[in-house]
């Protein structure tokens, strides 16, 4: 890309991005109103912001007229004493709005730790967030996730921000937070938790090899502080709902609902409903283990060879494979996905890469899953092999997923020694500084005299 065309982009494509991202949002906005949409966990969530106000019992509320219990751990209901105070239609509103600002800042993210180390301006980040966002806001797990006033882009948003601090990420500000969003994410909701198993692993697997383990160390004990400081914060709050959870509530995956619902699209859903029963018992336990170990060798692998958003992704699809619920509106690790997918095929070449990577990116936006009979009579026990496959899409595109990082990551810093870390802001082919630019230059000029 030229002078002039970058030139010419930065001068007109902010106006069009954005305009295009405020045009979307308002379809958007206009589009979830007329479907008369309730934010159904949205109100879940008031309510148990309520119990801990009222002081109830928070794990024994049963929250609109669909009896949903509390799932969450209980810093999660300190969080939400804020909701009772409002009006029903301004919290709405206001769950609204952040969730969309939360959509902006995913994707600024995600494209500031895919273009990290490049020869492309760091403005192309801010560009390039809001188109992202026109286009991620239509896709079912985003969409689903502002249909149910869900928390997903908040956690994701959290943990990838922490991801600034991963080796090969460059440069981050405010070290003294690194490991906070983890941290909090988990706090909140147990899942982030692998991140942490993830930057242990891979500080194990540097030291082993002679790398760099400080900085992967360090993240991961700082989240497990940032972890066990909030929850004891709850438990100081909440010493009895505190006992409650973590005494035994937050292994009951079932208290979430039946693990053959169609929107589970956990390793443990497909297999439910693939085996027709709603235990799917010691192959649900093998799956997950493979899948667990094989999802986080991936990771570290991409971690170590300076490919932080492949690693961060990786990691967040083996923790929505693994998880015993994961409800379709969780899978907004999708967004970070089709952009690495998409952008590899692209850097990659090929028709088969770029025909492969638009299937896999398409599948988030199909709404397949919704086609087949579903509800509380439970018919997605009895399905058959079509209904069957359009329910379970979103598993085979996160091991999809998981193959193509792990080809990505074995092509990536095979010149360098795994775990050592390179220079802030730089990837292993730039760590050549200016002054040995200049002396080879010189040299150059010598040989042509």
């Amino acid at each position: 890309m030229t002078a002039a065309s970058l030139s010419r982009l930065r001068r007109t494509f902010p106006v069009r991005a954005t305009a295009l991202c405020l045009l979307s949002f308002a379809a958007f906005w206009v589009a979830q109103r007329l479907a008369g949409v309730t934010m159904v966990d949205l109100m879940v969530y008031r309510a148990e912001g309520r119990a801990v106000l009222d002081g109830a019992d928070l794990y024994a509320l049963r929250a609109t007229e669909n009896d949903l219990p509390a799932t969450y751990p209980p810093f999660a209901a300190l969080l939400f004493t804020p909701l009772p105070l409002l009006g029903t239609g301004l919290m709405r509103t206001l769950a609204t709005a952040g969730n969309l600002l939360l959509l902006l800042a995913l994707a600024l993210l995600t494209l500031r730790l895919v273009t990290r180390g490049r020869r492309l301006p760091r403005s192309l980040a801010w560009l390039g967030a809001p188109a992202l966002a026109a286009v991620a806001v239509w896709s079912e797990p985003v969409w689903t996730t502002l249909r149910y006033g869900q928390i997903n882009l908040l956690v994701t948003v959290l943990v990838l921000w922490d991801m600034r601090y991963l080796p090969g990420a460059g440069p981050a500000r405010g070290r003294r937070w690194a490991g906070a969003g983890i941290g909090l994410a988990a706090a909140v909701k147990l899942t982030p938790g692998l991140f942490i198993a993830f930057l242990l692993l891979a500080g194990v697997v540097a030291a082993v090899r002679g790398g760099a383990a400080r900085p992967w160390l360090a993240l991961a004990r700082n989240a497990v502080c940032w972890f066990l400081t909030a929850t004891a914060l709850a438990a100081a709050a909440l010493p009895r709902d505190s006992w409650q959870f973590w005494s035994g509530t937050f292994l009951a995956a079932d208290r979430a609902g039946h693990p053959e619902q169609t929107a589970n699209q956990s390793l443990r859903g497909l297999l439910a409903r693939l085996l027709h029963t709603a235990d799917p018992g010691l192959w649900w336990l093998a799956a997950a283990l493979l899948t667990g170990a094989a999802g986080l060798a991936v990771a570290v692998l991409a971690g170590l060879r300076y490919r932080p958003a492949w690693a961060a992704t990786a990691c967040g699809m083996t923790a929505l494979l693994v998880s015993p619920v994961s409800w379709s509106h969780h899978w907004v690790w999708s967004v970070p996905a089709a952009v690495l997918v998409l952008d590899e095929a692209v850097r990659a070449g090929g028709r088969w890469r770029r025909a492969g990577a638009a299937v896999l990116t398409g599948l988030f936006f199909t709404y397949a899953l919704w086609w087949v009979p579903h509800g509380p009579e439970r018919p997605e026990l009895h399905q058959g092999p079509a209904e069957f496959a359009l329910s379970a899409l979103y598993p085979p595109a996160a091991l999809g997923f998981l193959v193509v990082a792990w080809r990505v990551a074995l092509r990536s810093g095979a010149k360098e020694e795994a775990g050592a870390v390179p220079p802030a802001g730089q990837v292993p082919e730039q760590r050549e500084p200016a002054a040995a630019e200049r002396g080879r230059a010189g040299r150059q000029a010598v040989a042509k005299e």
